[in-house]
């Protein structure tokens, strides 16, 4: 079940898709109006070992690929500074955030590892998420989520819309005509 008036996003792409621009313009327009992000937006790329994420709240760029072996080809994700990031963002949630941003839900999250314990401190301090999901990775996505997320397509529109719904609510608490499915499970 999906509820527009969730406080977690999905953004889902496909492979032709650019969902660390769409994150990364997002997020710097926000700010530029005086919200507070935080998180991390991917970049770079494992083909070339140069894997890595850019800080939202702070502009730092962290490698996150371990260095290549002789004769590797492509990357492995470094899961020692994927947690270091992790705490990083942790850090600047803790002192105050309007939106968290995940640059993706993989296989460790879905596994309980990763990143996934930023989502949930999050969720819990009432903080809105968007993360990006991968078309073939979603149906995971919504075990590890119990259904309680909306589904963005992977553009600008999808995500200004979600933010407008969400972040007018939380901004100015008016009784919803309705009790929505996230607020009966919150």
């Amino acid at each position: 079940m999906f509820d527009a008036q969730c406080d977690l996003a999905a953004l889902v792409y496909d492979s032709n898709d650019d969902p660390d621009a769409v994150l990364r313009d997002f997020a710097a327009d926000l700010q530029a109006r005086g919200t507070r992000v935080v998180g991390m937006v991917q970049t770079g790329q494992c083909a070339d070992s140069s894997l890595s994420a850019v800080m939202v709240h702070s502009g730092e760029t962290l490698l996150l690929a371990q260095p290549p072996s002789p004769g590797a080809t492509g990357c492995k994700l470094d899961l020692s500074r994927l947690q270091a990031a992790g705490a990083r963002v942790a850090d600047a949630l803790a002192a105050g955030a309007d939106l968290v941003i995940i640059n993706r839900f993989g296989k460790r999250e879905r596994n309980g590892k990763g990143l996934g314990f930023l989502i949930e401190r999050a969720l819990d301090a009432d903080i809105p998420v968007v993360i990006a999901v991968s078309r073939q990775s979603f149906e995971d996505w919504i075990h590890f989520a119990d259904g309680m997320s909306v589904k963005l397509a992977c553009d600008r529109h999808a995500l200004e819309a979600w933010w407008r719904n969400v972040s007018l609510r939380t901004a100015a608490p008016i009784a919803p005509d309705h009790t929505t499915v996230c607020e009966v499970f919150k």
